[in-house]
């Protein structure tokens, strides 16, 4: 099968409109779409029986309006909570293979560099037709909504879907496009210390609210850290994720540094692990929030 690549700063939605269905050389309809390894990938007719190989992908699958043809997911796959009734074949970084291939799916949506490789190539070698996808940006997130829709048939819901997160992040960025530069820590992790660059989808979504990442630009996109050096960087708000957003002990280390603006002005907030961390519509009620933390943050 041929391969190509892609700039993802072109017009994606325009582009996967007019290839959605494009001709044979049989003259029957295809579904076309390029993957986020810039792979192209066309199937005679639309997918009826998708594997998904991360919690995200399977998120990304209802969103297209694909739920229904979802045949496998893996471990934490649990939103929407229709996904949580799908049968599992692992977690991302180990796939039960067996599992898979007795479920016979058409079309096996990928994690492009959170899969196991070694396993990736043993499903390609198998003949599945596979797709990868990593959104790294918040039209990454519509346009994979959107090829995504196009394998599986389901453009009508899929595009509106994708055009509702794609606008409702256009307002956001407009709200805050003038607001009060704020410098921001954000924990991912507490042992080891880790946070995230200005690469992130999260790091993106800080800026986004106005937000100075104070290790925006450290190379590695998650890198660990000393508490030390957040010390030094001194931010006026520290958040993390968390089980549905609820306070609990993740920062409480920090408050033994009194002298330390966020602890000084109380601004250590929790969000909802899942929906910040997963590159899915989620992710526009996830900045909403994010950016409230920040405007209190501010006030403080």
């Amino acid at each position: 099968m041929a391969s190509c690549r892609l700039s993802l700063s072109f017009p994606l939605g325009m582009m996967f409109a007019l290839f959605a269905a494009s001709p044979s050389s049989a003259g029957e309809t295809q579904h076309c779409a390029i993957d986020d390894g810039g792979h192209e990938l066309c199937l005679s007719s639309p997918a009826q029986r998708i594997a998904t190989l991360s919690p995200g992908a399977t998120e990304l699958m209802f969103a297209a309006g694909a739920g229904d043809k979802v045949v496998a997911g893996v471990n934490h796959s649990d939103y929407p909570p229709a996904a949580r009734k799908l049968p599992l074949v692992g977690n991302h970084t180990r796939i039960d293979l067996e599992a898979l291939l007795a479920l016979k799916p058409d079309l096996v949506i990928t994690w492009l560099t959170g899969n196991p490789p070694a396993q990736i190539e043993l499903l390609k070698e198998l003949g599945f037709p596979m797709f990868a996808i990593e959104p790294r940006t918040f039209e990454g997130v519509s346009s994979a909504i959107e090829r995504l829709s196009v394998l599986a048939g389901t453009e009508q819901e899929g595009f509106a879907e994708a055009e509702r997160f794609r606008m409702g992040m256009a307002k956001v960025s407009e709200q805050y496009r003038n607001a009060e530069p704020i410098p921001v820590f954000y924990q991912v992790w507490e042992t080891p210390l880790m946070t995230i660059n200005n690469e992130h989808l999260i790091g993106k979504v800080l800026q986004l609210c106005g937000g100075v990442n104070v290790f925006g630009n450290m190379p590695r996109m998650v890198p660990r850290i000393s508490a030390e050096v957040v010390l030094q960087a001194d931010p006026h708000a520290i958040l993390t994720g968390s089980v549905e957003g609820a306070s609990d002990d993740e920062l409480d280390h920090w408050k033994g540094y009194p002298e330390m603006n966020a602890v000084a002005r109380d601004n250590l907030f929790f969000v909802p692990a899942s929906p910040i961390s997963r590159p899915t519509p989620r992710l526009l009620e996830a900045s909403k929030l994010i950016c409230e933390k920040l405007d209190i943050a501010r006030e403080h």
